[in-house]
C-alpha cells in the first residue's frame, strides 16, 4: 500500500497565525479607541465656532450687542442658560460658555446679560 501525503496545517502553525492575530488585534483597538475621543473633540469645537458665527451674525442684526438669550435664539437647538448657551446633541447636553468682558474672565451670570466673549465649551 501507498501511503498518501496528508496536507494541512499543523497545530503550531495555527497556534502561531492566532497569536500574530492577536498581537496585530492588540495594537489596532487603541487606536480605535482613541477615535471615539477625536470625534468629541470635533463636536465640540464645531459646536463653539458655529455659537461664535451665531454671536457675530447676531451683533450685525442687532448692530450692537447681545445678550445670552438672544445668541440662543440664533442657535439651531440653543437654550440661554446663565452660564452661556446650551444645546443638546446626542443626549449630550454641552454649554458652550459666554463672558461679559472681551478679555473672557467675567462669566454670564444671567441670560440677560450681554455677550463680549465666548471661549470654551463644557462638558
Amino acid at each position: 500500500m501507498k501511503k498518501r501525503k496528508q496536507s494541512g496545517f499543523t497545530i503550531i502553525e495555527l497556534v502561531m497565525v492566532i497569536v500574530i492575530l492577536g498581537i496585530l488585534a492588540a495594537m489596532a483597538v487603541p487606536r480605535f479607541a482613541d477615535l471615539s475621543g477625536s470625534a468629541t473633540t470635533a463636536t465640540k469645537d464645531g459646536l463653539e465656532g458655529s455659537v461664535k458665527s451665531a454671536w457675530a451674525i447676531a451683533i450685525a442684526k442687532k448692530e450692537g450687542a447681545v445678550t445670552v438669550t438672544e445668541l440662543a435664539d440664533q442657535v439651531d437647538g440653543g437654550t440661554a442658560a446663565a452660564t452661556g448657551v446650551q444645546v443638546d446633541i446626542d443626549g449630550t447636553t454641552y454649554t458652550v460658555l459666554t463672558f461679559t468682558d472681551s478679555a473672557c474672565t467675567t462669566a454670564t451670570s444671567a441670560v440677560g446679560n450681554t455677550v463680549a466673549c465666548i471661549n470654551g465649551i463644557s462638558p
